[in-house]
């Protein structure tokens, strides 16, 4: 009786050529990664990561966007000191 078991899904093939090269990079394959992910799952039980919609940063800027609450300036000059000084 084998010690393992074999799990098959679809994914796009694009991400699975990504996924294999970054993890060859990190020195495994791209069945210890998802092993890994399991694990961290069931450690965690749940997710191993936060999973979001939006960038909280993206949310802000979009939010301040509609209620015209951001900051504002009266010329190109002004915006660009802003913008390199952040």
């Amino acid at each position: 009786m084998s010690d393992t078991a074999t799990i098959s899904f679809r994914t796009d093939p694009a991400i699975k050529r990504e996924a294999k090269e970054l993890y060859a990079d990190m020195g495994m394959d791209l069945s210890t990664a998802i092993n890994i992910f399991l694990r961290q799952s069931i450690r965690e039980n749940g997710m191993p990561f936060k999973i979001t919609r939006d960038n909280p940063t993206s949310i802000e800027a979009r939010r301040q966007a509609e209620n015209h609450s951001g900051e504002s300036f009266t010329s190109t000059d002004a915006l660009m000191k802003d913008l390199l000084d952040a």
